[in-house]
This record gives structure tokens, sequence and C-alpha cells, in this order.
């Protein structure tokens, strides 16, 4: 199969580069990556039925309901006619199983991190509200301070990178996503990379292992 018809997950903790990888994945590749993070904020931005429901989880730091995330993901899946990389999606073994009932996954990509390290990051993290691009202080900053590249818009910084919110989420992802990794390791589908050090290197681990 074509690379640009791969069907690739990435796993790994929150702030393990995730959407960084995915978004060279779509550019060298032309892979379409599919965040439900993006998705999810865009609603919650737009004050849409779903966005409101979800906003209530995402301010806790807990995982929006499965069937959401589920509906929301099935629906764009299915409409993809090329090959996609999923960011955040699965997160736990009952939407796994629901994404395999749609869709074979050709590739599961780990990014493995430790949490101190992931803490040190998000705290360093700004995001764009409009293109959904995210910037890291010390290892990916703006090319002017405070404003996208992309677009101009002025970053922030989300609620849900204060420290306490981090913390909650990695004991979350620890709890329901980490038994994903035995999952998709069952199915000879999963090769670990470490997460951290050169967002290039990175990368390149990640192509050798497709």
């Amino acid at each position: 199969m074509p690379r640009m018809r791969f069907r690739i997950i990435l796993l790994g903790p929150p702030g393990s580069g995730k959407g960084t990888q995915a978004e060279k994945l779509n550019d060298d590749l032309g892979l379409i990556r599919l965040s439900t993070g993006d998705m999810l904020r865009e609603a919650v931005r737009d004050k849409t039925e779903l966005g409101i429901i979800a906003k209530e989880y995402m301010d806790k730091g807990a995982l929006v309901p499965d069937d959401i995330v589920i509906g929301l993901m099935k629906e764009k899946i299915t409409s993809l006619k090329e090959g996609f990389v999923l960011d955040g999606f699965p997160r736990t073994v009952q939407q796994a199983d629901a994404l395999s009932e749609f869709v074979d996954i050709d590739h599961v990509i780990n990014l493995d991190v430790d949490d101190e390290e992931l803490v040190g990051r998000m705290s360093n993290r700004r995001s764009c509200p409009e293109c959904n691009v995210v910037y890291h202080l010390l290892y990916k900053p703006p090319m002017e301070d405070g404003l996208c590249d992309k677009c101009g818009s002025a970053l922030y910084h989300r609620s849900d990178d204060s420290e306490e919110t981090v913390r909650n989420r990695l004991k979350v992802y620890r709890e329901s996503t980490f038994p994903l990794i035995e999952y998709y390791s069952k199915k000879s589908k999963l090769v670990n990379v470490d997460g951290k050090g050169d967002i290039n290197q990175i990368y390149k681990s990640i192509e050798d292992a497709l």
C-alpha cells in the first residue's frame, strides 16, 4: 500500500509531541491529521451542543465520553479517501474496539515520555486559537513573541495546560489509555518510539517504523 494510504495511530501521553509529529506526517507523506483535541476545542469555541458538553470534562482534565468522541471520529474517517494519522484517538480500549468496526489501522506508534518531562513541556506550551498550531517557548517558539507564525493570531496558554490539570490528565492517561499499548502490541501493530530529544530525530524513528 502506498504510504499516502497509511492509516496510523499516534499514542502517547499529553504533551508527548503527537501533534507535532502528526503535522510532519501530513507535510511529508500527505496523511491527513485527525485530532480529537482540535475538533473538540473547535466545538467548545463555537459553543455547539457537543462543545458545551465536552467543555465540562475538558476543564477538569477528564476524558470526554466515548459516545461523543466515537461519533465525531466515525463521521470524519468514513468520509476520507486519503490516508490519515489519528492524534488523540482512540484513548481507551473501548474506543479502539469501536474504531476497528469501521476502519483497519496499519501502524500504531507509541511516543514514550516520562511524566516530569511532560509537566515541564506543557507549562511552556502556547496555542493558536484560530489554526490550532501549538508552540513551545523553549523548543518551538513563534518567530514573533506571542503571535502565530501562520495566521498572526495572539497565542494563549490553554487552561488544561496548567500543572494541576496536566498531572490529572497524566493520571487519567495512565489509567485509561495505557492499556492500549498492550491492546495493539497483541495485534503486532505497535512500535515504541522514544519521545524525548530532537523533534527531527523522533520523526526519523517514526519513519523507520513505517
